[in-house]
């Protein structure tokens, strides 16, 4: 069994009544059991986005190390986008 660390929360009242009415519907067991679950859902977002972002770096720096590009502004790029999009169809 993990070994768990008691600590204190402030809530809002509305927060605390909304886990207060879901202990008391039944759906959950106590405060913690829900405060548990919303960290573990909230640490699985944030690894998810820590994720994603070393991912944009990853392919940000393939693009550097991969030289300068053909176009020179951003306009040359939306026209051969354009380009490409007309051909497509």
């Amino acid at each position: 069994m993990a070994s768990v660390e008691k600590v204190s929360v402030a809530l809002t009242q509305e927060m605390a009544a909304f886990v207060r009415q879901t202990v008391e519907s039944g759906e959950y067991a106590s405060n913690s059991e829900i405060i548990r679950e919303a960290l573990m859902e909230w640490k699985e977002r944030k690894d998810a986005e820590a994720s994603k972002a070393e991912a944009l770096r990853s392919l940000w720096q393939e693009g550097i190390d991969s030289g300068p590009g053909r176009f020179e502004t951003i306009e040359e790029i939306i026209k051969e986008a354009k380009r490409r999009q007309a051909a497509k169809a």
